[in-house]
């Protein structure tokens, strides 16, 4: 692992990746993988709390370009991005072959029909035992209670999680040792692959402009968190390459 502003974020690939979490899969382990972007870094750094999550987590993956870079410059010179929705296909390719069963639990229920019914078509093999649209509310003690037998009793052993962050990995952090799956927090990748939102065109992505570009598609939402993170995260990450970063609580 590689501290970026106080995260620790694993050195790791699309395929290692994979192959760890098939091995946990397999053995039916409570699991929690995040990817890791500047936003995330960005929330984790302000709020202990998120911080901690991060703490407790047992994969965590470069998702963001800037990260990568990050990482480059502390001598990590190999560590690709290894973006979530990317991550998602590379797992769900795994799960078909292995005949491991999946769930997706985040979303519209609209878009989580889509993405089902896509990811389907594109892995035949694939074995989808559970998916759930959760209200857009915080769930009362017997909803929890109640999701996690549905989930339990589906049999699934992977779990992709969309709920966006940071409430994504609190759920998923909330269910650590409840849920016997691995638990993926991916973001927006049931919108990108359920074709309800855009993905940034590769070259963007690749130069660390994928900010702007959904920037640009949903600047009511998105606004406050790139003006306002950016430029912090460059002017931390400058202070962390440097030495210079007062260590967090």
């Amino acid at each position: 692992m590689t501290s970026v502003i106080d995260i620790n974020i694993n050195e790791t690939s699309y395929e290692a990746a994979t192959r760890q979490i098939q091995i946990w899969a397999q053995a039916k382990e409570s699991r929690a993988v995040y990817a890791a972007n500047v936003h995330l870094i960005m929330e984790a750094h302000d709020a202990l709390k998120f911080r901690k999550v991060f703490s407790r987590a047992d994969l965590i993956t470069p998702d963001g370009m800037p990260l990568v870079w990050v990482l480059h410059l502390k001598g990590v010179k190999n560590q690709p991005r290894t973006y979530g929705p990317t991550l998602m296909l590379h797992v769900l390719e795994m799960a078909a072959h292995e005949k491991i069963p999946v769930g997706f639990y985040g979303g519209e229920q609209r878009t989580l029909d889509t993405l089902v019914a896509r990811m389907k078509s594109i892995y035949p093999d694939l074995r989808i035992g559970y998916s759930f649209s959760p209200p857009f509310r915080p769930l009362n003690e017997q909803e929890v209670v109640q999701i996690r037998q549905q989930i339990g009793r589906s049999g699934i052993r992977i779990l992709f999680v969309g709920l966006g962050c940071p409430r994504q990995e609190e759920w998923i952090d909330a269910q650590r040792g409840h849920i016997p799956a691995v638990m993926i927090g991916v973001g927006a990748a049931f919108d990108f692959h359920a074709g309800a939102k855009p993905q940034a065109p590769l070259w963007m992505q690749q130069l660390g402009l994928e900010w702007l570009f959904r920037l640009f598609t949903e600047p009511r939402r998105l606004w406050k968190r790139y003006l306002y993170h950016n430029p912090r995260f460059v002017f931390l990450a400058v202070a962390d390459l440097l030495g210079l970063l007062k260590k967090a609580d």
